[in-house]
């Protein structure tokens, strides 16, 4: 599902400016959360910029993996590592 959400804000002493609440939340933004801010002609773009920890946890799954095959692709890489 695709959201599309628009909100009024006002931009605040020292240009300020407070994502509004459900905007947050249904990004994931907390407090200290990173962001990228474009800006194009008359536009100001806001993305969420994600960690390898969040995309784990909460980002799309691509592949799937066990923990078996995890550790063996880790020791062969090591081996190959070993012999250079």
């Amino acid at each position: 599902m695709v959201l599309s959400l628009t909100v009024k804000a006002r931009i605040g002493k020292k240009r300020i400016l407070v994502i509004p609440k459900t905007i947050a939340k249904n990004l994931g933004l907390d407090e200290g959360s990173a962001v990228r801010i474009t800006a194009t002609e008359n536009k100001i773009v806001i993305e969420p910029l994600r960690d390898a920890i969040w995309l784990s946890l909460h980002g799309e799954k691509v592949a799937q993996i066990t923990l078996k095959e995890l550790e063996d692709e880790s020791i062969e890489q090591q081996r190959k590592n070993l012999k250079e």
